[in-house]
């Protein structure tokens, strides 16, 4: 969890001797670095983003019309081949944005470098397709005040299609709030644009393990609740855009990977000491059931499959043999329709 990218390169030199702040390739290295160390905003906002042009103004804009105004965003690109560099160029103008070009060091250390490079008390996230409601940082970083036991602070979201159309969402109850390693076992209800981190937490538990490819906000939230409380705004201050990703081809992988988070937490992070055994057996089921209703109605058969394996921890083995049954029925019914994962009720 050490493991820490190379620093980014700095500028190169114009003709003249001047440092310039393009490279010849046109994509600005790193911008934003001349306000060194005067500046130490309230909050971080980390932006890791590959291969999101269309979608990046958006998210800066709703950063830029904060009505917390004490903020900087780091832009990590991590290796976009589309017209990110270009994206961002408008809003360099702007002393708080801050933009490195990294060389495709894959999710967690592209967040890592973000963090490494942010200097706030705080460090909020932001995926380059997501957005913010203006009031978000000022409401999340209030919940922070005189309450040093508090870690992260989230938020709900609304849903958004490709082109930013509202979606509907679903209705869910509040989430838990407090020191919920035993909940968070269960499920990952944390959506990682809403949060706010004390810099302190990560001094703790340490940052994203490069180890993962996918869930890797879920095994860092593992590592965090153990130790640190967590609150919420009851509030939808997220637009977070679904429809355009292919989480479903990778569905089966990130369940394992999840399976293989809540294994090592167990084994290595010790949340067996703070998590009861039929709590850990609950997540192990829950999860396995939540692919195999996510995939019935487009491969019954893996569908199936999963709810099997869930049925090997005897937490919610009526619900996991209802699941096999209703998988076994879609199958002999020979329909097939397009699955998406995107809106799991397992958030991993």
């Amino acid at each position: 969890m050490s493991e820490e990218p190379n620093p980014p390169t700095p500028f190169p030199r114009k003709e003249g001797g001047a440092r310039g702040p393009l490279s010849s390739s046109g994509s600005p290295p790193f911008i934003g670095e001349g306000l060194g160390e005067r500046f130490r905003p309230a909050v971080s906002v980390v932006m890791a983003a590959k291969n999101y042009a269309r979608f990046l103004p958006a998210a800066v804009e709703s950063v830029v019309a904060q009505t917390f105004h004490d903020w900087e965003l780091v832009v990590v690109d991590d290796g976009s081949s589309d017209d990110t560099p270009d994206a961002i160029r408008p809003y360099l103008a702007d002393r708080r944005v801050r933009y490195v070009r990294s060389d495709r060091l894959g999710q967690s250390r592209a967040k890592n470098l973000g963090v490494g490079l942010s200097r706030g008390e705080y460090v909020a996230f932001l995926d380059a397709d997501d957005a913010w409601r203006p009031t978000k940082l000022e409401r999340q970083l209030a919940l922070f005040r005189d309450r040093p036991e508090v870690g992260v602070v989230f938020c709900r979201r609304s849903l958004i299609d490709a082109n930013g159309r509202p979606l509907p969402s679903p209705p869910s109850p509040p989430p838990p709030r407090g020191r919920v390693p035993d909940r968070m076992f269960v499920q990952n209800f944390v959506c990682f644009s809403s949060v706010v981190v004390r810099r302190g937490v990560f001094d703790h538990v340490g940052r994203f393990d490069p180890q993962w490819d996918l869930a890797i906000d879920y095994d860092l939230w593992l590592r965090v609740a153990k130790y640190h409380d967590f609150d919420f705004i009851d509030d939808a201050l997220v637009l977070y855009r679904t429809g355009h990703g292919n989480l479903s081809q990778k569905l089966a992988d990130r369940v394992a990977t999840a399976l293989s988070i809540m294994h090592r937490a167990e084994t290595r992070y010790g949340i067996g000491d703070v998590v009861p055994n039929g709590v850990i057996a609950a997540g192990y089921a829950s999860t396995c059931r939540t692919i195999g209703y996510v995939m019935r109605a487009s491969e019954p058969i893996t569908a199936a499959r999963w709810c099997w394996k869930a049925l090997g921890w005897a937490s919610g083995r009526t619900a996991s043999a209802k699941g096999l049954v209703a998988s076994l029925l879609a199958m002999a019914s020979g329909k097939r329709a397009t699955g998406s994962a995107e809106n799991a009720a397992a958030n991993r």
